[in-house]
């Protein structure tokens, strides 16, 4: 796998103007995506796995949205910086995003075919004709038969696995270095999920495309990812490789995110069976009453004074040799020395 980074997001703000205030959505977001791999951002609903997909490809809605800080280099330059015209050349063409929800994301008026060669005469300027041929060629690409009959269907027309696979299409027509996919198959049963990550994977070793994988299920992060990013309340609070995030987790909410999970074969899943699957306790924070402090202290069992005042920056662990850090003030040096002291007095 190669490892020069295509995309680095670097303490990225992202805010919102309420009725109750200024939100901030993401909070100092820094990420690397390399070529050919694949990183999987994992995290509760609400915690900015979307949003930080949004701001990477410029579609944070302003207003009431603004970008307050930071930069976002794609092979170095700050799309941050670029004009209108320069993003809608990169959106679509270089970075691309399959959507969660295809049916709201298709348009039902047009065929499918038109909808997919639409980015092909506006970032690569083939003819109609042209166009057609090659979304034809991209529907064969994802699985979708008898692709010269589908490619004059309209999204209705189609199945819930069908759409996802044209969605694909879609993403993948202009050959993008990064390819977005939010929650890919919401809403799917279980063959066709396996069949999308197939797909996925399979168009990925084709063409060395790099994929950010915006998910809360950590079985697919087990099956796609190379790397992970875990978020909470609008922050990146762990990062590392899968066998490193889900084999030996640091945070505290990793954690309990990998202990909800059931076990083939535990007692959990025997029928008529008392015990019940773990559970993190409480709720994710509003945005509103974050305060200063650590925002998952609140459900924390290992909370202690310095997280409700110190917000806890990304630690490797001592004598870490990787990039394997986390967010947590059980990871620091001095905080562990103090709590050994107290323990012993």
């Amino acid at each position: 796998m190669m490892t020069d980074a295509l995309l680095t997001v670097d303490d990225v703000r992202v805010e919102f103007n309420t009725r109750r205030g200024k939100a901030t959505v993401l909070n100092g977001v820094s990420f690397e995506v390399n070529a050919g791999e694949t990183l999987c951002i994992v995290g509760e609903s609400g915690c900015g796995k979307s949003m930080t997909a949004l701001a990477v490809l410029g579609l944070v809605p302003t207003p009431p949205g603004r970008v307050a800080g930071g930069r976002m280099l794609y092979r170095g330059e700050d799309l941050f910086a670029a004009t209108p015209a320069r993003m809608r050349e990169v959106r679509g063409n270089r970075i691309s995003m399959i959507f969660q929800e295809p049916m709201t994301s298709l348009n039902p008026v047009y065929t499918v075919g038109d909808q997919i060669g639409e980015s092909l005469r506006l970032h690569q300027k083939l003819s109609p004709q042209a166009a057609r041929e090659k979304a034809i060629a991209m529907l064969k690409q994802v699985g979708i038969p008898a692709a010269g009959q589908r490619v004059d269907e309209y999204p209705h027309q189609m199945s819930g696995g069908m759409r996802q696979r044209v969605m694909i299409a879609m993403a993948l027509a202009c050959e993008p270095d990064i390819l977005i996919a939010d929650e890919p198959t919401t809403a799917l049963d279980v063959t066709v999920q396996a069949q999308i990550f197939d797909l996925l994977r399979a168009l990925q070793k084709d063409k060395g495309t790099a994929i950010m994988l915006i998910t809360h299920d950590m079985g697919a992060v087990a099956e796609m990812a190379d790397r992970v990013m875990v978020m909470y309340a609008g922050r990146v609070i762990e990062q590392g490789t899968t066998a490193e995030v889900l084999g030996s987790p640091l945070h505290p909410y990793t954690q309990g995110l990998i202990e909800c999970l059931p076990e083939l074969g535990s007692s959990q899943l025997d029928e008529g069976s008392d015990t019940t699957l773990a559970e993190i306790p409480g709720v994710v924070p509003s945005l509103w009453e974050l305060g200063s402090g650590c925002a998952f202290r609140e459900r924390c069992p290992h909370a202690m004074a310095r997280c409700a005042s110190e917000v806890p920056g990304m630690v490797r662990p001592p004598g870490g040799a990787s990039a394997h850090a986390a967010a947590c003030w059980l990871l620091d040096k001095d905080t562990n020395m103090a709590r050994t002291d107290a323990m012993a007095a």
